[in-house]
């Protein structure tokens, strides 16, 4: 594990997003509210929020911080839900890992409540997008990253 101990903290922030890809009958689905397990993204928001405070007991040697606030958010395209989540906190490291495991579980958490219309979801482009604070500065993905591993 790093030792942060001698930072200082800062202000931190992180943004990653995710897609799940679905037919589009089972999108339209989500965004009526008509999936028999319920309501599909206030489920996966809380999972999200949930994840972001766990990440440390998921992901060894990852640094346990006060996450102080978590926005997970949900864009319905015609043929995938795109999730966008943000973690911000004031601590000595990152919360990169935080961000990705709320997006991830957020996800993972879609596709459990949409498998029993659709078995042929896949889950994709989990990526950081932009990030502040810490001794690296910031970060944005860049256009070029993006169209690079977009599938």
């Amino acid at each position: 594990m790093v030792d942060v101990t001698p930072k200082e903290p800062s202000h931190r922030r992180a943004i990653a997003r995710a897609k799940v890809h679905m037919s589009a009958d089972t999108a339209a689905a989500v965004a009526r509210g008509a999936i028999g397990k319920g309501d599909v993204l206030a489920v996966a928001r809380v999972a999200g929020i949930q994840a972001a405070k766990r990440t440390p007991e998921l992901i060894p040697l990852c640094h346990p911080l006060l996450v102080g606030a978590v926005l997970v958010n949900f864009r319905i395209e015609d043929t995938h839900i795109e999730i966008e989540a943000e973690v911000e906190t004031v601590d000595r490291t990152g919360v990169e890992m935080e961000a990705l495991t709320a997006c991830s579980v957020a996800a993972l958490t879609v596709y459990d409540m949409c498998k029993a219309r659709d078995k042929d979801m896949v889950i994709s482009e989990v990526a950081l997008w932009e990030k502040s604070g810490g001794r690296s500065g910031p970060y944005r993905r860049s256009d070029e990253a993006a169209a690079r591993y977009e599938h």
